[in-house]
């Protein structure tokens, strides 16, 4: 039977489900294994602070740490899991109030990820259509999306869902400075953004 992902807002009762992808290494963070065991503990700690911080559409809360270890103000944003009857990954949304710019650090509105076992599927391409009206809901006229040049599968899940290449970029130094790409989804909204995220 082919069952098919639906995005789900992270609940208690999803979270045993989520913290075995975190044993195994799993995290949409890009800081990596590091971030996973985190996310663990923090799930351990305070299991309704941590969902709640998912949900964070006014931006409260510490910094966030970028792989290079600096810290940069936290943005409004929405985390949403790819659920087939267990946790297959996520997906998150950010944004800046009142803008579709963001600061340099922020590599796109929407990132994604799909856990190692679950890839092959689909389930990133349902995925990234699945939050698409939340971004609209938002006022969101369009969302920039980045990619390695050489991740060919997150390239097909970007054109899949209507991204087109903007260009070819270098990524700041807290990100490497490594090469990468930039697309971009036209959510056929005009260009003024909702003065909340409703």
């Amino acid at each position: 039977m082919n069952v098919q992902p639906q995005l789900v807002r992270p609940a208690i009762d999803h979270l045993p489900s989520y913290t075995r992808a975190l044993a195994r290494g799993w995290s949409l963070d890009l800081r990596g294994p590091g971030a996973a065991a985190e996310q663990r503990a923090r799930v351990e700690q305070d299991p309704a602070a941590f969902l709640a911080a998912l949900e964070n559409r006014a931006g409260q809360g510490a910094p966030l740490q970028l792989p290079d270890g600096s810290l940069v103000p936290r943005l409004p944003g929405i985390q949403r899991w790819i659920w087939d009857g267990e946790f297959c990954g996520a997906v998150s949304l950010r944004w800046v109030e009142g803008s579709a710019e963001l600061p340099a650090y922020c590599l796109g509105h929407v990132g994604y990820g799909v856990v190692p076992w679950k890839r092959g599927r689909g389930y990133a391409s349902s995925a990234l259509g699945q939050i698409l009206p939340e971004a609209r809901a938002i006022g969101l006229p369009h969302v920039d999306l980045t990619t390695d040049p050489d991740n060919h599968a997150s390239r097909r899940v970007i054109e899949r869902n209507g991204g087109t290449l903007v260009k070819a970029f270098t990524k700041p130094a807290q990100y490497g400075g490594k090469p990468g790409l930039l697309f971009r989804i036209s959510l056929g909204l005009s260009s003024r953004i909702a003065a909340g995220p409703g």
